[in-house]
């Protein structure tokens, strides 16, 4: 084959490669076009849906608060080419299955189900108030909405998660605002209160003792309820505590520390300074209790 022949080949293999690729761009595009199309959940800037629209194919934990790299509002309208983050008023779910609306990045915090076509605008706790959300999300709670419920909380630190502390972590930190009600996560009786006080000298904790699963849930640094006192049979979403620094050196650490026992037991594992992990990790029996470790 002669060189001009050679070339032709691969020009003609070149053009069609081309050619392939034109086709497949289209289909890529269309999922962040600002077009809300079949198949896509879209977040409007104004209520009504109204104003310019954000187009997922599918679930996003974190959406990013800055250009070049944040998700965006990307249709014609008002807000276009601001980031979605705390900024979307409506939405319309054009996809098949429920899609959940998150007030906290990954998947965290209050959130508000769109059934599949649904169309409306973000209740009042979510509008201008989007972190993330999940498509056919998962029946569990976040560990930590459960916790706090009016928003949810952060957790600061996970189970055997000591960065900076010498030892090995217990339990999960989570944490909102001081003065935040804080739930029982399990029902059970109760079979330890310390109130303690705040500072870290004085450690607070609340034992409640699960027949069922045969664990006892502790609290740790929190300011127990007056009323809650050891006996008492706990319903689950009850509330037995304020959010304090019960233990802890500043309010500004100010959380609370939730530790999962096997048995019927009273008090918390050591933590701070020694190596030895006493607990399992909890996350089969959060699941288990219908709770996301979150």
């Amino acid at each position: 084959m002669n060189i001009r022949r050679k070339l032709a080949v691969a020009g003609g293999a070149l053009a069609m490669i081309t050619s392939l690729l034109s086709l497949a761009s289209p289909a890529s595009a269309a999922a962040r076009d600002g077009v809300c199309d079949s198949g896509e959940f879209c977040y409007y800037y104004n209520s009504d849906n109204e104003g310019s629209i954000s187009d997922f194919t599918g679930s996003a934990e974190d959406y990013g608060t800055e250009q070049p790299s944040c998700y965006d509002f990307k249709g014609a309208g008002a807000g276009k080419g601001m980031c979605i983050k705390n900024e979307a008023a409506s939405v319309w779910n054009r996809s098949t299955t429920t899609v959940r609306v998150h007030f906290n990045s990954n998947f965290g915090g209050a959130h508000q189900d769109f059934a599949a076509g649904a169309k409306g605008n973000l209740n009042a706790t979510l509008k201008n108030n989007n972190a993330s959300h999940q498509f056919s999300p998962s029946a569990r709670t976040n560990l930590s909405y459960a916790l706090y419920q009016a928003g949810g909380g952060a957790i600061t630190c996970g189970f055997d998660g000591y960065e900076s502390t010498p030892g090995r972590h217990e339990g999960i930190d989570i944490a909102r605002n001081v003065g935040s009600d804080v739930h029982a996560l399990v029902a059970g009786t109760v079979t330890y209160v310390a109130s303690g006080r705040t500072g870290s000298g004085g450690l607070s904790t609340i034992a409640v003792y699960n027949s069922a699963a045969n664990k006892t849930v502790i609290y740790l640094h929190t300011a127990p309820k007056s009323a809650v006192s050891v006996g008492d049979a706990i319903s689950r979403g009850e509330v037995i505590a304020d959010e304090s620094w019960h233990g802890v050196s500043s309010s500004s650490g100010a959380h609370t520390h939730v530790e999962v026992r096997a048995g019927r037991q009273t008090h918390a594992a050591v933590s701070v300074g020694d190596s030895t992990l006493d607990n399992s990790d909890p996350t089969s029996f959060w699941n288990s209790q219908g709770y996301n470790e979150r």
